[in-house]
């Protein structure tokens, strides 16, 4: 990946946290960092009259320099060897960030967290560019300095490895165990790449660890362990979350091309980890 972390930014109480870890991440992965501001098109400046956002912020947006100027120095404090350019781009914010994802390593937005943490309301802009984004999508929610290894959601073979590729060098980045939570209602009816026959638990772990093996080659660094949680999907992935620093989920990318809901297990992890969450396009 060579593209720049986008970030979204708008200027909300909770957005110098969304910029710190863009900035980290753009550090990891040895990218530039592109902080992105959405704006309305302004009342006045002509049908095809883009105002000089930089100069003066007129046209209703007054502190739209302000604004980029700001999240500029949260991310140079965050990581100051980062590249960072800025811009201000004219259209909806999750039209403007679907665009710019287009051609970027990640994309990171917050949670709309002012909508109540925890609650099916929460993450309005974060489930649009869930449902459209190009790339991976990093959501930053729950906890703030979160701390724990990388957590891996397994639900089923076709998201199994781009979310694997991407669990695998973030744990390898942050110097983090991963750890791997296989969701036992959603993936017991069929081993990963097998055929649809009822298989023991031992089976589906030994088709995990083989599925795994070749980036257990490869990110020798990476200490991998296995998770076998009882109970609901639901409650498995929210405990699993408790005590991690990243969440990572794969999206099966006929719900991009369809413009369909997110299944149960993506839903989950985006309203209510309590930890950012990587939503990796399969």
């Amino acid at each position: 990946m060579t593209g720049p972390v986008v970030v979204g930014v708008d200027g909300s109480p909770s957005n110098p946290a969304v910029v710190e870890v863009a900035a980290r991440e753009a550090e990891r992965l040895g990218v530039g960092l592109e902080l992105t501001q959405a704006v309305g098109w302004p009342s006045g400046a002509g049908r095809f009259a883009i105002p000089s956002w930089e100069a003066d912020g007129t046209g209703g947006h007054a502190s739209t320099s302000g604004v980029l100027a700001e999240a500029e120095r949260y991310a140079r404090d965050a990581a100051p060897r980062v590249r960072i350019s800025r811009g201000v781009l004219v259209g909806e914010p999750g039209t403007v960030l679907e665009g710019e994802s287009r051609t970027a390593s990640l994309t990171v937005v917050g949670s709309d967290g002012a909508r109540g943490r925890g609650t099916r309301r929460d993450g309005s802009l974060a489930e649009r560019l869930s449902a459209c984004v190009s790339g991976p999508l990093l959501v930053v929610r729950g906890r703030p300095d979160p701390v724990g290894p990388v957590l891996l959601v397994v639900h089923g073979a076709s998201t199994l490895r781009a979310a694997a590729e991407f669990a695998f060098a973030e744990a390898s980045a942050r110097g983090a165990d991963l750890v791997s939570v296989r969701l036992r209602n959603i993936s017991a009816a069929r081993p990963y790449g097998g055929s649809a026959r009822a298989t023991t638990e031992d089976e589906e772990d030994l088709a995990l660890a083989e599925a795994l093996s070749e980036l257990r080659e490869r990110y020798p660094d990476v200490a991998l362990r296995c998770r076998r949680p009882r109970g609901g999907s639901r409650r498995a992935l929210v405990e699993a979350g408790a005590d991690s620093q990243l969440l990572v989920v794969g999206v099966r990318d006929r719900f991009r091309f369809a413009r369909l809901p997110l299944d149960p297990v993506c839903r989950t992890a985006l309203h209510e980890a309590d930890c950012p969450v990587a939503l990796v396009r399969c």
